[in-house]
């Protein structure tokens, strides 16, 4: 995925205001708010590869400060790939920041966090993959367990999200599941997302005209 992409991509333009626009049509941000996701993805993309695209070590970067291996990073990317071409644009990185945000609704969340346990990309949650994230997370959080008490997590979570009891996890599954333990969402909402203008004050542009009316 690496070094034949990164010698194929271009590197990429920045967006005309009808790019914005559209964007912003697409998704709950304003074109403000997809103007200043742009500052935003600048600097991501910048990390590491300073070729327009965030690639899997920009990620990195910018979520831990560091270049450490993560299953949580990997599925991170991969979600936001969505043209699994080995990096993400600025189109890609405006979709993927619209499910973390404050409006979203639950379903949505959930349908993403679902394809983050999925490890395989089967449609289901087995055992194996579950366990996997949790222990992702554990290392994420800079937690240490026993494997017993792992064990115990990982067993009492499945067996309470299996309700049909045939050893995998589907959507509907998951969903109840969820429902049952909001808690669960908390990661796919991001607050700040609801004043990103804010948070970046210089990048929303607003129109000219908007701006000789203040």
């Amino acid at each position: 995925m690496g070094a034949n992409c990164m010698r194929g991509a271009r590197a990429e333009q920045e967006p005309e205001l009808d790019k914005f626009s559209a964007l912003a049509a697409q998704t709950p941000f304003s074109v403000d708010e997809v103007q200043a996701l742009y500052e935003l993805y600048k600097k991501v993309s910048s990390s590491i590869v300073q070729d327009g695209f965030i690639r899997k070590v920009d990620l990195q970067c910018a979520l831990f400060r560091n270049s450490k291996k993560n299953l949580f990073v990997d599925r991170m990317f991969n979600l936001f790939d969505v043209n699994c071409n080995g990096y993400i644009d600025f189109g890609e990185f405006v979709q993927s920041m619209s499910v973390f945000h404050p409006r979203t609704p639950e379903a949505v969340k959930k349908m993403h966090l679902f394809k983050l346990y999925d490890l395989g990309h089967t449609g289901y949650i087995e055992h194996e993959e579950l366990k996997e994230m949790v222990l992702a997370l554990l290392d994420e959080s800079d937690l240490i367990l026993s494997d017993d008490i792992v064990k115990t997590i990982v067993d009492k979570t499945f067996s309470e999200a299996d309700t049909k009891g045939d050893g995998r996890i589907d959507q509907e599954e998951w969903g109840d599941y969820v429902a049952r333990n909001p808690s669960l969402l908390k990661n796919m909402t991001l607050p700040y997302l609801m004043d990103i203008t804010l948070v970046f004050p210089s990048f929303g542009l607003g129109s000219e005209e908007d701006q000789s009316q203040q």
